[in-house]
């Protein structure tokens, strides 16, 4: 059975479409990137995923349970999300943080138990960041603050994580150190993921690193075509999608090799 599943899905604000017909699914251990231009609905479709938006027809089913009939507190032991922005309002520090992961379990004004706290601990090690339970979250850089940010969702204890463009405020050792600790999540706990990219080749990696790698690319309110990253992400579809001339190229790495897409000039 899928722990995500989406039919036939269509959504719109009053009368102007965003997508339409919109068929996934994603099973256990799976990593599904949604991939598409600016303003195609990969926010939105997160946000019907996750129930903050409601779709027009269609249905959404988590753990084979139709959303429109779970509770918030269902859906956060299924989900958790990971948003594109985040704001630090207060220099909490970084064991609080991931602590909030623990709500759907322990009430929200409840007082976090002993083994609250442990589950916490444990989340943070997975990402490398026990070291600084103890500082305010204000006093990290942004990669460590996505790595806590994945620490609090794994506190949730849920089957699936969501993430809407994870890397896009990231260096480029952070957005590598990202993708190698998501990669490393799903292959020790069989987590899912769904994350919605601007950029092709995190998929390119997460089918190197031996995850099974699904990839939507989203355009005209449609998904235009799913399948493996090296079925989807070729110059054809790159011309189609983004009227662009592009190369995918291939060269060896470690025992096998890794290959990327390279934007060579607008058309």
């Amino acid at each position: 059975m899928a722990l995500i599943e989406m039919e036939k899905a269509t959504f719109a604000y009053d009368t102007l479409p965003v997508f339409k017909d919109i068929d996934l699914q994603v099973k256990e251990g799976e990593i599904f990137c949604l991939f598409g231009p600016n303003g195609c609905g990969k926010s939105t479709l997160i946000y019907c995923l996750l129930g903050i938006s409601r779709l027009k027809s269609g249905s959404v089913r988590l753990c084979g349970k139709d959303i429109n009939k779970m509770k918030r507190e269902e859906i956060a032991r299924v989900l958790a999300y990971i948003p594109q922005l985040h704001e630090k309002p207060f220099p909490f520090k970084v064991i609080d943080v991931v602590l909030m992961g623990r709500a759907s379990h322990t009430g929200f004004f409840a007082t976090p138990r002993a083994s609250d706290l442990a589950v916490a601990e444990e989340a943070l090690e997975r990402v490398g960041m026990l070291k600084y339970k103890d500082r305010p979250y204000t006093q990290i850089s942004g990669g460590e603050t996505q790595l806590v940010l994945v620490a609090r969702a794994l506190a949730q204890k849920t089957p699936v994580l969501v993430m809407d463009e994870p890397t896009s405020h990231l260096d480029f050792r952070n957005e590598l150190m990202f993708l190698e600790t998501v990669a490393r999540l799903v292959e020790e706990t069989k987590i899912s993921v769904i994350m919605a990219t601007h950029f092709p080749n995190h998929a390119f990696y997460f089918e190197t690193s031996n995850t099974k790698t699904k990839i939507a690319l989203m355009n005209n309110q449609q998904f235009t075509v799913q399948g493996s990253p090296s079925e989807v992400l070729n110059e054809e579809n790159m011309l189609n999608t983004f009227n662009i001339k592009s190369a995918v190229v291939t060269f060896p790495w470690e025992s096998g090799h890794v290959k990327q897409i390279v934007p060579l000039k607008t058309l």
